[in-house]
């Protein structure tokens, strides 16, 4: 969330940020017009409490010299004074609920190291990674290599929960299983801790980390009680600290967690509809920091480094791009995505992104901590998908293909795989 005192005294500034992140600059006159509104109200109620404090004194005065007819006309003033006060108080808490519902809506201002841009055509190739397998024979496409070998069934999986979801069994099961075990090792090794985390959180954990109210048709909600499944397990970690104040020398906290993820994926109809690419249930390896400002810049290079280092572990040709302005998510100030190379796409698919979210989430969930000079600031957040499990799968199943329809197993993955070097339907 956005610092209204920023809006205040910086509107043009802000106003400019919107319109690179493709949102409405008039949304911020009419938060600023709340803005003064509500001052404004606190400005008369505050005047208002004041005379009721002197009327109060006089009334005790008047009744300790025995005046209390006197007294008793500066009671019924004070009753009217205060039901004046109350009045106030509404419109206050009306103003207020008005100006953090749109405030709520209002995304992060990107760095001043994002290119600004309309679109993922603006997007920057920083590097690519390996080179992509050329095969002496047409490569097949993971939703035919999974089914072909006995491992993959998507019509059992729609049949029994709908589209978008994916049965694995035998092989293919055991390799995801081996990539999270992975991935959570290299990420650990790296400094992380390991969190086991709920898949249901409350309302207010979604809005602390900017998924709520923006993006609630994506979610899944349950009922009666008002909880969601999560859609990423940034959702959980990026929050758990809520409400929390910690210590400079404790900072930065890294914390890595596996969970299965849940998305409506609502808008994505027609893109990516065969296979695993785009599925309302999949599996994640989430990266969370939290860290002082002036470090987070640097640490989302390092957690990025991080999530590169399974794809090159793995050796899948990769490709990090930088986002511009208008293609990055609702919290980012700034942001690298991972992109695989896949061949049945001749091309490369998102794996992974890398997002620092400076103080937004920060704000939102009132996390803070307490600096050298004994003063309170609000931390900065970032998080990233080290990696994506099913995208990762899906890439060895494409670039690890035989010939002969099975599947090699990349090195690192073998001791993970009882020292199996193929897949065999």
């Amino acid at each position: 969330m956005l610092d209204v005192k920023e809006l205040r005294i910086n509107p043009e500034r802000i106003k400019r940020a919107m319109e690179t992140r493709n949102e409405d600059p008039g949304q911020i006159d009419a938060i600023i017009s709340l803005d003064e509104s509500r001052r404004e109200i606190i400005q008369k109620a505050d005047e208002l409490k004041a005379q009721r404090n002197i009327l109060s004194k006089a009334v005790a005065k008047l009744k300790s010299s025995g005046k209390n007819e006197e007294a008793n006309k500066n009671i019924e003033e004070s009753k009217e004074i205060g039901n004046k006060i109350k009045e106030y108080d509404d419109q206050l808490r009306e103003i207020e609920i008005q100006q953090e519902a749109m405030v709520s809506r209002l995304p992060n201002i990107p760095s001043e190291k994002v290119t600004i841009g309309k679109d993922e055509k603006d997007n920057v190739e920083v590097l690519t990674w390996g080179e992509p397998k050329e095969f002496d024979y047409e490569p097949k496409p993971h939703w035919e290599i999974g089914p072909e070998l006995g491992m993959m069934d998507f019509e059992r999986a729609s049949k029994m929960s709908g589209a978008r979801f994916v049965v694995l069994t035998d092989g293919i099961a055991r390799l995801e299983r081996a990539l999270i075990n992975f991935m959570l090792d290299f990420h650990i090794q790296n400094g992380y801790k390991e969190v086991n985390i709920p898949y249901l959180v409350k309302r207010e954990t979604m809005y602390a980390t900017g998924q709520l109210p923006k993006f609630e048709e994506e979610a899944y909600k349950t009922t009666p009680d008002d909880m969601f499944l999560i859609p990423t397990a940034e959702v959980f970690l990026a929050g758990m600290h809520k409400d929390e104040i910690m210590e400079e020398q404790d900072l930065p906290l890294k914390y890595c967690a596996y969970s299965a993820c849940f998305r409506r994926e609502a808008g994505s109809y027609g893109k990516d509809v065969r296979g695993m690419i785009r599925v309302h249930q999949f599996e994640k390896v989430e990266l969370v920091k939290y860290t002082k400002p002036q470090d987070s810049f640097d640490e989302l290079e390092r957690l990025t480094n991080d999530a590169e280092g399974i794809l090159k572990a793995l050796e899948l040709p990769y490709r990090k791009i930088m986002l511009c302005t208008g293609d990055m998510g609702f919290g980012s100030a700034m942001t690298y995505d991972l992109e695989v190379w896949l061949p049945s796409y001749n091309s490369y698919k998102e794996i992974s992104s890398c997002s620092n979210d400076t103080d937004f989430q920060a704000r939102r969930a009132n996390m803070r901590y307490r600096n050298k000079e004994n003063r309170l600031e609000f931390l900065h957040t970032l998080n990233g998908s080290g990696l994506a499990v099913g995208r990762t799968l899906v890439a060895i199943l494409e670039n690890y293909q035989n010939r002969d329809g099975t599947v090699s197993i990349p090195g690192v993955l073998k001791g993970y795989m009882g020292g199996a070097e193929r897949i065999f339907g």
